[in-house]
């Protein structure tokens, strides 16, 4: 799955840090998020779109086939 959240948290002025310790996460869980290396449970997801202040379908997009 690819996702915009290095692209929307350098926006928001955020380093994967402060990302991190507002979604209660390590940085190297956030780091594997942004990588494509790891899909994040619905909850989190969720919880990472709102606070970059978008949808989670316009955070996280499936590849092109």
């Amino acid at each position: 799955m690819e996702n915009s959240i290095r692209m929307l948290r350098k926006a928001a002025g955020l380093r994967q840090e402060d990302l991190a310790e507002r979604l209660g996460v390590t940085r190297q869980t956030i780091n594997a998020i942004e990588n494509n290396k790891y899909d994040p449970t619905l909850g989190l997801a969720m919880r990472l779109a709102r606070l970059l202040n978008t949808t989670v379908e316009e955070l996280f997009r499936l590849p092109e086939e």
